[in-house]
């Protein structure tokens, strides 16, 4: 199966969270946040969206910091997606 988003919509897989911090400490499962870094897999064509002209800026492969309570989880394929709308990516990570 695959996720085709809809308008303004985006397809993010979540990063995994380090459980080591870089001073060696490990952190605990129960301690641990989920990350707001996640990988795009899949961006909707925009177009007319609430009666506004949307141009997607994000493409697959990206890596985006994303509004920490936003988007909706869907489990496909025993995989965690999160579906977003575009305004609630708040960055792209470039290198």
């Amino acid at each position: 199966m695959k996720l085709k988003p809809l308008g303004d919509k985006v397809v993010l897989k979540q990063l995994v969270a380090e459980e080591t911090t870089k001073s060696g400490i490990v952190i605990p499962g129960a301690a641990k946040e989920k990350p707001q870094q996640a990988e795009v897999i899949a961006a909707g064509p925009g177009g007319m969206v609430d009666g506004k002209e949307v141009v997607m800026e994000v493409k697959p492969g990206d890596q985006v910091i994303f509004s920490k309570y936003s988007g909706t989880e869907v489990q496909l394929d025993d995989e965690t997606f999160i579906v977003v709308k575009q305004n609630d990516i708040v960055a792209i990570i470039e290198d």
